[in-house]
Protein backbone atom coordinates (compact mmCIF):
# COMPACT_ATOMS: atom_id res chain seq x y z
CA UNK A 1 0.00 0.00 0.00
CA UNK A 2 2.83 2.19 -0.15
CA UNK A 3 1.66 4.20 -3.01
CA UNK A 4 -1.91 5.83 -4.54
CA UNK A 5 -3.90 3.51 -6.44
CA UNK A 6 -1.93 3.99 -9.54
CA UNK A 7 0.77 2.85 -8.11
CA UNK A 8 2.64 6.25 -9.08
CA UNK A 9 2.11 9.08 -7.08
CA UNK A 10 1.10 9.14 -2.91
CA UNK A 11 -2.42 9.71 -2.00
CA UNK A 12 -3.39 12.93 -0.87
CA UNK A 13 -4.96 13.72 2.49
CA UNK A 14 -6.50 16.93 3.22
CA UNK A 15 -7.23 16.66 6.90
CA UNK A 16 -8.37 20.59 7.87
CA UNK A 17 -11.51 20.79 9.14
CA UNK A 18 -14.56 21.50 7.28
CA UNK A 19 -15.02 25.45 6.42
CA UNK A 20 -11.61 25.49 5.83
CA UNK A 21 -11.46 25.85 1.80
CA UNK A 22 -11.74 22.11 1.44
CA UNK A 23 -13.99 22.51 -1.62
CA UNK A 24 -11.08 24.25 -3.26
CA UNK A 25 -8.40 21.56 -2.11
CA UNK A 26 -10.70 18.74 -3.71
CA UNK A 27 -11.26 21.07 -6.62
CA UNK A 28 -7.42 21.74 -7.14
CA UNK A 29 -6.55 18.27 -6.73
CA UNK A 30 -9.55 17.34 -9.86
CA UNK A 31 -7.40 20.03 -11.47
CA UNK A 32 -4.01 18.17 -11.07
CA UNK A 33 -5.27 14.75 -12.03
CA UNK A 34 -6.36 13.22 -9.15
CA UNK A 35 -9.77 11.60 -8.61
CA UNK A 36 -10.43 13.40 -5.48
CA UNK A 37 -13.15 12.60 -3.13
CA UNK A 38 -15.03 15.45 -1.46
CA UNK A 39 -17.02 14.95 1.67
CA UNK A 40 -19.39 12.84 -0.35
CA UNK A 41 -22.18 12.41 2.32
CA UNK A 42 -22.69 10.14 5.24
CA UNK A 43 -21.54 6.94 3.19
CA UNK A 44 -18.20 7.68 3.21
CA UNK A 45 -17.69 8.37 6.35
CA UNK A 46 -19.95 5.08 7.60
CA UNK A 47 -17.79 3.10 5.83
CA UNK A 48 -14.27 4.81 7.15
CA UNK A 49 -15.91 4.13 10.45
CA UNK A 50 -16.85 0.52 9.42
CA UNK A 51 -13.42 -0.11 8.40
CA UNK A 52 -11.72 1.23 11.68
CA UNK A 53 -14.12 -0.68 13.97
CA UNK A 54 -13.32 -3.75 12.12
CA UNK A 55 -9.56 -3.31 12.16
CA UNK A 56 -9.24 -3.23 8.83
CA UNK A 57 -7.62 -0.12 6.49
CA UNK A 58 -9.46 3.04 6.57
CA UNK A 59 -9.74 2.92 2.99
CA UNK A 60 -10.97 -0.52 1.84
CA UNK A 61 -14.96 0.07 1.81
CA UNK A 62 -14.18 2.97 -0.61
CA UNK A 63 -14.08 3.05 -4.29
CA UNK A 64 -10.07 1.94 -4.60
CA UNK A 65 -9.51 4.41 -7.32
CA UNK A 66 -9.64 7.28 -5.24
CA UNK A 67 -6.40 8.89 -4.46
CA UNK A 68 -7.17 12.41 -2.68
CA UNK A 69 -9.53 13.02 -0.07
CA UNK A 70 -11.32 16.09 2.07
CA UNK A 71 -13.44 17.41 4.19
CA UNK A 72 -14.05 13.70 5.49
CA UNK A 73 -14.06 13.92 9.33
CA UNK A 74 -14.00 10.47 9.80
CA UNK A 75 -10.40 10.10 8.09
CA UNK A 76 -9.02 14.07 8.77
CA UNK A 77 -9.00 12.47 12.65
CA UNK A 78 -7.43 9.36 12.52
CA UNK A 79 -4.35 11.13 10.35
CA UNK A 80 -1.95 8.88 12.34
CA UNK A 81 -3.93 5.97 11.18
CA UNK A 82 -3.83 6.99 7.84
CA UNK A 83 -0.01 7.87 7.89
CA UNK A 84 0.33 4.02 9.10
CA UNK A 85 -1.70 2.37 6.89
CA UNK A 86 -0.90 3.85 3.66
CA UNK A 87 2.65 4.51 3.84
CA UNK A 88 3.94 7.51 1.13
CA UNK A 89 0.88 9.70 1.51
CA UNK A 90 0.90 13.09 1.77
CA UNK A 91 -0.91 15.41 3.83
CA UNK A 92 -2.23 19.48 4.06
CA UNK A 93 -3.68 20.95 7.12
CA UNK A 94 -5.82 23.57 5.68
CA UNK A 95 -6.32 26.36 8.27
CA UNK A 96 -8.30 30.05 8.61
CA UNK A 97 -8.56 32.68 11.15
CA UNK A 98 -10.26 30.56 13.61
CA UNK A 99 -12.97 32.88 14.26
CA UNK A 100 -13.38 33.39 10.36
CA UNK A 101 -13.94 29.63 10.81
CA UNK A 102 -16.32 30.04 13.56
CA UNK A 103 -18.60 32.05 11.57
CA UNK A 104 -18.56 30.15 8.49
CA UNK A 105 -19.60 27.22 10.82
CA UNK A 106 -22.18 29.04 11.81
CA UNK A 107 -23.59 30.28 8.71
CA UNK A 108 -23.81 26.92 7.50
CA UNK A 109 -25.72 25.38 10.06
CA UNK A 110 -27.76 28.24 10.08
CA UNK A 111 -28.42 27.08 6.31
CA UNK A 112 -28.71 23.45 7.28
CA UNK A 113 -31.53 24.92 9.83
CA UNK A 114 -33.61 26.69 7.27
CA UNK A 115 -33.22 24.18 4.59
CA UNK A 116 -33.91 21.59 7.03
CA UNK A 117 -37.62 23.59 8.04
CA UNK A 118 -38.50 23.83 4.01
CA UNK A 119 -38.22 20.05 4.12
CA UNK A 120 -34.91 20.00 1.79
CA UNK A 121 -32.29 19.06 4.38
CA UNK A 122 -31.95 15.69 6.38
CA UNK A 123 -28.44 15.57 8.03
CA UNK A 124 -27.50 16.00 11.51
CA UNK A 125 -25.34 19.39 11.28
CA UNK A 126 -28.14 21.52 12.88
CA UNK A 127 -26.14 22.65 16.56
CA UNK A 128 -24.33 25.56 17.15
CA UNK A 129 -21.95 25.02 19.73
CA UNK A 130 -19.02 27.88 19.46
CA UNK A 131 -17.25 26.28 22.38
CA UNK A 132 -16.89 22.70 21.68
CA UNK A 133 -16.23 23.83 17.92
CA UNK A 134 -12.88 26.29 19.32
CA UNK A 135 -11.84 22.91 21.55
CA UNK A 136 -12.26 20.89 18.56
CA UNK A 137 -10.23 23.26 16.53
CA UNK A 138 -7.81 23.40 19.32
CA UNK A 139 -7.14 19.93 20.19
CA UNK A 140 -7.37 18.77 16.15
CA UNK A 141 -4.50 21.30 15.27
CA UNK A 142 -2.78 20.70 18.04
CA UNK A 143 -2.19 16.98 17.53
CA UNK A 144 -1.98 17.54 13.86
CA UNK A 145 1.05 19.86 14.10
CA UNK A 146 2.89 17.81 17.19
CA UNK A 147 2.56 14.40 15.01
CA UNK A 148 3.74 15.95 11.77
CA UNK A 149 6.56 18.53 13.36
CA UNK A 150 8.97 16.65 11.66
CA UNK A 151 7.80 15.07 8.55
CA UNK A 152 8.51 15.55 4.96
CA UNK A 153 5.01 14.73 4.14
CA UNK A 154 2.94 17.27 5.32
CA UNK A 155 2.22 21.04 4.93
CA UNK A 156 -0.06 23.19 6.48
CA UNK A 157 -1.75 26.17 4.76
CA UNK A 158 -4.41 28.90 4.75
CA UNK A 159 -5.49 28.60 1.57
CA UNK A 160 -8.26 31.60 2.16
CA UNK A 161 -4.90 33.74 2.79
CA UNK A 162 -4.38 33.58 -1.25
CA UNK A 163 -1.55 30.63 -1.07
CA UNK A 164 -3.04 29.42 -4.22
CA UNK A 165 -0.77 26.47 -5.85
CA UNK A 166 2.15 26.88 -4.20
CA UNK A 167 1.72 24.62 -1.37
CA UNK A 168 0.73 22.07 -3.65
CA UNK A 169 3.59 22.18 -5.44
CA UNK A 170 5.82 22.27 -2.35
CA UNK A 171 3.67 18.69 -0.95
CA UNK A 172 3.49 16.87 -4.14
CA UNK A 173 6.78 18.10 -6.07
CA UNK A 174 5.25 19.61 -9.18
CA UNK A 175 5.70 22.56 -11.34
CA UNK A 176 3.36 25.28 -10.82
CA UNK A 177 0.00 24.95 -12.94
CA UNK A 178 -0.40 27.60 -15.59
CA UNK A 179 -4.61 27.42 -14.92
CA UNK A 180 -5.44 30.00 -12.46
CA UNK A 181 -5.88 28.77 -8.16
CA UNK A 182 -9.69 27.48 -8.05
CA UNK A 183 -11.07 29.47 -5.69
CA UNK A 184 -14.52 27.75 -4.54
CA UNK A 185 -17.50 29.10 -2.18
CA UNK A 186 -15.29 31.63 -1.24
CA UNK A 187 -17.09 34.53 1.00
CA UNK A 188 -16.24 38.02 1.22
CA UNK A 189 -14.64 38.73 4.63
Amino acid sequence: MADGPDGGRPRVFCIGLNKTATTSFHTAMTMLGYNSLHWGGPEPRLAVEAAAAAGEPLLSGLDASIDAFSDIQALSERFVLLDQQYPGSRFMLTVRPRDRWVESRRRHVENNIARRDAGTYHGNFLEIDESAWIALWDSHLHAVRSYFATRTNFVETDLTAGNGWAPFCALLDIEEPQEPFPWVNRTAS
